[in-house]
């Protein structure tokens, strides 16, 4: 992954993640996600990024959202 993309959430499961993508859509901010959940196993998390430039904006709509 390019150094202008950082990781701003990390989540157990992936369909979490990706109700955080859809969040962030919802507010025009690009993300994507990186699943590093072992598909054996089943340890390890899914990995929110957004572009460096939306970082501060889509932390604090992830913080402030409801579960």
């Amino acid at each position: 992954m390019q150094s202008d993309w950082v990781k701003i959430h990390s989540v157990d499961t992936p369909y979490k993640a990706e109700l955080a993508i859809g969040l962030l859509a919802e507010h025009g901010i690009e993300a994507v996600t990186f699943n590093k959940k072992d598909s054996v196993y089943l340890f390890g998390d899914v990995e929110v990024y957004v572009h460096r430039d939306s970082v501060a904006i889509a932390k604090h709509i992830l913080e402030t959202t409801p579960n």
